[in-house]
C-alpha cells in the first residue's frame, strides 16, 4: 500500500506512454511542489515506460501491473494500492499548466459535498480550443446523450472566456483528468473494471448524483489534452465501447421506470446512428454498433446484478447537470451547435 505523503496523488495510468512522460511528465513534476504526489501506474506496457520512469524519475512511486485489462481495470487495481485524501486520475497525455493544482484542491477542501470535479480542458494540438473528452464540464440529456460545455458531439467552441464561471452543477466530470475525494469514490464501488474503457468516470459520477454528491467544474485550472492517443477517435473501436458502454450505464444507475421505454428509444436511435455510418461508407463501425448490441444483450444479467447492488446506494437522484430537452433534436434539426445556445431553465 503506497500512503501519500501530501494529501493528493496524482495517478498517471501509463500504457506504451514513454513519448508523453518524455514531454509532459517534467512539468506535473515541477508543478507538485504545490502539494501532491505523483503515481505512476505501467498498465504491463511491452515497451520501456516503466524503465524509463525508474531511470529518470527515480523519486516517482511506481506501480507495475503485470495484466492488462482495459483502463478502467488498470486505474481500479491501481487505486486499491493507493491511500490518499483526493486522487486525480490523470491520463499520460495531459499537458498541465502553472498553478493548475491549487484551485481544484480549494474547490474539494471548500464544498465536503463536492466529490469529483474536473479543470478546463483544452486541446492540446490547437490550444484556443476545448478538447472532446471534457471540455468545461460534462452534462446528460433526458435520452442519456452526453454532451459538455465547450463541446456537444463532434463540435468544438473555441474558448473565449465563456465558460470562465466554476460549477458545482455538473452530471460528470472527465476521466482524463478526474479529481475525485477517495473515501467517497471507494464507499460507491470505484471504477467498473468490465467496462474496459470510455464512460467509466460517469458511471462513477452517476452513482454519485444518485447517492446525492455534487460534481464540479474548476475554471480557473487549466490543463491540455492530446486526445486519441490509446483508442483513436471515430474508429471502430471505440464506437463499439461508447455504444456498448452507453447503454450499460442506462441498465446500472437509470430509474426502472424510464428505462421501460428509454432502452427501447436507445436502440433505434442506435441504428439510425449506424444510417449515418452507412451514408459515410463507414461499414466497421456499423459492425461495431451490431457488435455492441449482441454483448450488451449477452452480458445483461451480469449488468443487471451490479444495478442491484448500487441500488442500495441510492438515496436521491439528483437531477443537477441534466438537460430537461433532447440534445440531438437541439444540435441536428434546431441547428444548436454550442451549449451557449441551449437556455439555462431547460436545465435542472
Amino acid at each position: 500500500m503506497i500512503v501519500t505523503r501530501q494529501d493528493t496523488a496524482v495517478v498517471i495510468l501509463s500504457y506504451n506512454s514513454r513519448k508523453w512522460h518524455e514531454l509532459f511528465l517534467p512539468k506535473i513534476v515541477e508543478q507538485a511542489k504545490d502539494g501532491y504526489d505523483v503515481i505512476v501506474v505501467d498498465h504491463a506496457s511491452p515497451d520501456d515506460t516503466a524503465q524509463y520512469v525508474r531511470h529518470h524519475f527515480p523519486y516517482i512511486q511506481l506501480i507495475e501491473l503485470k495484466e492488462n485489462h482495459g483502463f478502467a481495470w488498470g486505474y481500479a487495481e491501481a487505486l486499491k494500492q493507493i491511500q490518499s485524501k483526493y486522487y486525480i486520475l490523470l491520463s499520460s497525455d495531459f499537458e498541465v499548466t502553472d498553478n493548475w493544482f491549487p484551485a481544484i484542491h480549494t474547490a474539494m477542501e471548500t464544498n465536503k459535498n463536492l466529490v469529483a470535479c474536473q479543470p478546463k480542458i483544452r486541446y492540446y494540438k490547437d490550444k484556443e480550443y476545448f478538447e472532446y473528452a471534457g471540455a468545461a464540464g460534462g452534462f446528460m440529456d433526458k435520452w442519456g446523450y452526453l454532451f459538455c460545455r465547450g463541446r456537444i458531439f463532434s463540435t468544438l467552441e473555441k474558448d473565449e472566456g465563456q465558460y470562465n464561471d466554476s460549477t458545482n452543477d455538473l452530471f460528470w466530470a472527465s476521466g482524463g483528468c478526474f479529481v475525485v475525494r477517495a473515501d467517497v469514490y471507494h464507499k460507491l464501488g470505484g471504477l467498473d473494471p468490465d467496462l474496459f474503457a470510455h464512460m467509466e468516470e460517469i458511471d462513477v459520477c452517476w452513482r454519485m448524483k444518485n447517492a446525492g454528491y455534487d460534481i464540479g467544474y474548476v475554471a480557473d485550472s487549466t490543463v491540455f489534452h492530446v486526445g486519441g492517443s490509446v483508442i483513436t477517435y471515430g474508429s471502430p473501436q471505440k464506437t463499439y465501447y461508447n455504444f456498448r458502454n452507453s447503454l450499460v450505464l442506462l441498465l446500472k444507475n437509470e430509474s426502472a421506470g424510464k428505462l421501460l421505454w428509454l432502452l427501447p428509444l436507445r436502440l433505434i436511435l442506435d441504428g439510425i446512428a449506424a444510417l449515418q455510418f452507412l451514408a459515410g461508407g463507414k461499414i466497421n463501425n456499423i459492425l461495431a454498433i451490431v457488435k455492441a448490441h449482441w454483448n450488451f444483450f449477452f452480458t445483461f444479467g451480469k449488468w443487471y446484478k451490479k444495478r442491484r447492488i448500487h441500488k442500495e446506494l441510492v438515496t436521491v437522484r439528483s437531477k443537477t447537470g441534466i438537460y430537461k430537452k433532447s440534445i440531438i433534436i437541439q444540435y441536428f434539426l434546431n441547428g444548436k451547435k454550442k451549449f451557449s445556445d441551449l437556455r439555462a431553465e431547460d436545465f435542472n
